[in-house]
């Protein structure tokens, strides 16, 4: 299409005063449906687990031992390495570095606040709310991008062996938040593997989707703690995980899990904030998912549901774009990440705005909102229902045509 006709399109879609928000990955209402059932247990005299103990008083710092089981064996981790808090996996992953940064970590050598120059390495594109933490705790960020869909690890490793001011790196091994990339097993032993200058370097390993698959092949995380402990590194992974896109987000339960030393040390800090998770949530889930199969097949429920959006959105970027854009096609997870061509992402967004469609921010996908070439762009297909994708992704190609073409003639 010409300029002129791409100006035509773009006007008559703001024409159609459009309300569409394509923003960030919440699962919709037909998902959520699917714990409905959860709203009414534990039920009237449920309150003990199977050990008799009763769940509605203090204690328990742990979390319950069946539902630490269940999701032990989905992460290929030990339930005893497992705790099951509260609600979702954000306010653990924040509170272990507020813990790093006053305390300092098992086999380190004080408080992270005494560390000059205080960074993360940050593979790129990724989750925007990591690199807000970061931020808000005043710890540096290194982007690292991507290359050819997989880490750039003689880059990571080089500036881990070099810094040692560079204490951890944030990973989303399974379907990366954007990207979709899974991490191998041969990566995942290279950064548990790697000499570090700081001797406390910790990864940060978010496994938020590693049960929503989108197809019929199932893999299983790779068995981080295994590797770290073969490699002499036992307590370099912090593993974190919830079920706030399996069951209720915000209403559900965070787990951390991590090497003996590790879960020691963050149960001591916890004691000071809290007395214990909400035990009858955790067995609200425990009744409801019953065991890991149970999850599983809760699972295939929700991508029975979240495939076809997901097709959806392919079929129209390959049908608008073709060649003049490139994009994730993920085996998982919740998101498509769309590399727009350079200098376009913050116009097509913008464009996009005007019309009634919300697109996460261009750049969110990068530390502190700046993409170097403005180019990456976050799709969400969850929580939109497949008509409204269709006028929101077909407009949105729209949008970043045609800020192409004014990038062009610029």
């Amino acid at each position: 299409m010409t300029e002129n006709q791409l100006e035509r399109a773009y006007e008559e879609l703001r024409s159609r005063n459009l309300k569409l928000d394509l923003t960030r990955g919440k699962p919709s209402e037909e998902q959520l449906d699917l714990s409905n059932a959860l709203l009414t247990l534990p039920g009237l005299g449920d309150y003990r687990d199977a050990s008799a103990t009763d769940l509605r008083n203090y204690g328990g710092l742990d979390g319950l031992p069946e539902l630490r089981a269940i999701f032990g064996e989905l992460l290929q981790i030990p339930g005893a390495q497992v705790l099951a808090l509260n609600t979702t996996s954000l306010p653990i992953m924040h509170d272990s570095l507020v813990h790093a940064l006053l305390h300092g970590v098992p086999g380190g050598d004080g408080p992270w606040r005494d560390v000059a120059d205080l960074a993360f390495l940050c593979p790129v594109p990724g989750y925007d709310r990591h690199f807000s933490i970061c931020e808000s705790l005043g710890i540096r960020m290194i982007p690292v991008p991507f290359v050819d869909g997989r880490l750039d690890l003689p880059t990571i490793k080089a500036l881990v062996a070099e810094n040692s001011n560079i204490r951890g790196m944030w990973s989303v091994p399974m379907y990366s938040n954007p990207t979709g990339v899974t991490y191998s097993e041969d990566e995942v032993r290279e950064l548990v593997e790697m000499t570090t200058a700081a001797p406390d370097f910790r990864l940060m390993w978010d496994n938020a989707y590693a049960v929503h698959h989108l197809g019929e092949e199932e893999p299983v995380p790779v068995d981080i703690l295994g590797l770290a402990e073969t490699a002499g590194n036992p307590d370099r992974p912090l593993v974190f995980t919830s079920t706030s896109k399996i069951t209720f987000p915000g209403g559900g339960v965070g787990f951390f899990a991590a090497s003996v030393a590790n879960v020691a040390w963050l149960k001591k800090h916890a004691s000071s904030q809290t007395i214990g998770p909400d035990k009858l949530n955790q067995l609200r889930h425990l009744r409801f998912l019953k065991d890991a199969d149970g999850v599983r097949r809760h699972m295939r429920a929700h991508r029975a549901i979240l495939a076809p959006r997901f097709d959806a959105v392919l079929a129209i970027l390959e049908r608008r774009l073709g060649s003049a854009a490139e994009w994730s096609v993920p085996r998982g997870g919740y998101f498509i990440s769309l590399e727009a061509g350079d200098g376009t992402a913050s116009r097509a967004v913008e464009l996009a705005a005007q019309a009634g469609i919300a697109v996460t921010a261009a750049g969110a996908t990068f530390p502190y909102g700046k993409d170097p070439r403005d180019s990456n762009i976050r799709i969400a297909p969850s929580f939109a229902s497949i008509a409204e994708l269709n006028a929101a992704i077909d407009g949105l190609c729209t949008c970043i045509l045609l800020a192409q073409a004014e990038r062009a003639l610029a």
